[in-house]
């Protein structure tokens, strides 16, 4: 039996609506995976990597150890110098997961009396990397500058250093901050400014290389958390920045120095995937322009249904429906499913009670026809 304070908890998330359990695999049309661009089941992509597994003879399941003891395969520095590049940053250091790159970096970098300021809506990575770490942290409101630059101000006249951290797509929200106004604020203030891109990767930017790279704003931040995980269709992440902070978490990274490091399949894969998305660049039918087309198609239908109230305001590939409440999100979410369209629900506490919510997470393979029917089956539901 389960100690009675975590019997007690269960029981409080069965009460609250809000117990979890694992998805199984479905055939329902798919508004709610992170695989914006279809890369997860490319055939291209897992023919390439396999292909290039024989070619160099790297016929090896397991990386055999951390990248500091015997798993540090030759692999690593290809892929590292091909992200590097696309990404436009000195270095690349690659870590097991988007998890595990920010719980390496804001648990070590950092320090004691140093000041992290994070938005509010931060990934649960960020915190809990942060949590780790001896530097004192402050939130601040969900995307205001205004609100932030007052906190950069109030710290600015200590000697210690300040982090500044936030997402450039928003996880939860689909939203975005003013990334150039941001990359001023921190420059004028001499804060350190560090971007999570999960979601922009694959998605955000001419070629898909995020916001950042987007904006130019490359030699303006200090470092950034890249993901394999969700447009790229792969596994594991990287955080983007300088020689001397790439030599900085090798040595004190412990997610880093205490893990085994990617198999060499896996380090196949994220190459095969960059080298894909290359390939979209030059291709008049992208799947990146696909799913651009489709993001801003979903804004017309959400429009036209007069439905533009119940969401939030988003450019990215996630658009969110707020419906109060645990127990009417997941009957919608449910009722949708029984309709053939698989919109996942996002309950309290993962986010405040009231702002519960429908997540619909856009691709470059879903249709038009798609799009128009589940919006409208949303219609009839709210």
């Amino acid at each position: 039996m389960l100690p009675k304070k975590l019997q007690n908890k269960l029981n409080s998330r069965t009460q609250d609506n809000a117990f979890r359990n694992l998805g199984k695999p479905n055939t329902l049309v798919d508004f709610s995976s992170n695989d914006y661009l279809g890369f997860s089941k490319s055939n291209t992509i897992f023919g390439n990597t396999h292909q290039y597994l024989l070619d160099h003879n790297l016929k090896q399941n397991g990386a055999t150890g951390s990248r500091l003891l015997s798993g540090n395969h030759q692999l690593f520095t290809q892929v590292e110098q091909q992200i590097s590049d696309y990404h436009n940053s000195e270095t690349a250091l690659i870590f097991n997961s988007g998890y595990d790159a920010n719980l390496g970096f804001f648990s070590c970098v950092p320090q004691r009396n140093d000041i992290i300021l994070y938005d509010e809506f931060c990934h649960a990575s960020i915190r809990d990397g942060i949590k780790m770490g001896n530097a004192k942290a402050y939130k601040f409101e969900h995307n205001d500058l205004k609100a932030l630059e007052k906190e950069i101000l109030r710290f600015a006249l200590n000697d210690n250093d300040i982090y500044v951290i936030t997402e450039s797509v928003f996880s939860m929200d689909g939203d975005s901050p003013d990334l150039k106004r941001l990359s001023k604020i921190c420059q004028e203030n001499k804060a350190n400014l560090i971007i999570d891109e999960a979601h922009a990767i694959g998605v955000s930017g001419q070629h898909g290389n995020g916001l950042v790279n987007e904006l130019q704003l490359e030699d303006s931040v200090f470092a950034r958390i890249i993901t394999f995980g969700k447009a790229l269709g792969c596994h594991g992440a990287a955080i983007l920045g300088s020689n001397d902070l790439r030599d900085y978490l090798i040595n004190f990274s412990r997610p880093f120095i205490y893990t085994t490091a990617l198999p060499p399949h896996s380090l196949a894969t994220i190459k095969a995937a960059y080298d894909e998305l290359t390939i979209q660049n030059v291709n008049e039918e992208s799947q990146i322009k696909n799913l651009q087309l489709n993001i801003n198609f979903f804004k017309s239908e959400i429009k036209r249904l007069q439905l533009m109230e119940l969401f939030i305001k988003s450019d990215s590939a996630i658009q969110c429906c707020i419906i109060s409440g645990n127990d009417l999100v997941k009957q919608i979410s449910e009722a949708l499913k029984h309709n053939g369209y698989d919109v996942k629900s996002i309950l309290s506490p993962t986010i405040p009670k009231g702002k519960e919510r429908l997540r619909f997470c856009l691709h470059s393979f879903n249709s038009f026809k798609e799009i128009t029917e589940v919006l409208q089956l949303l219609a009839t539901f709210v």
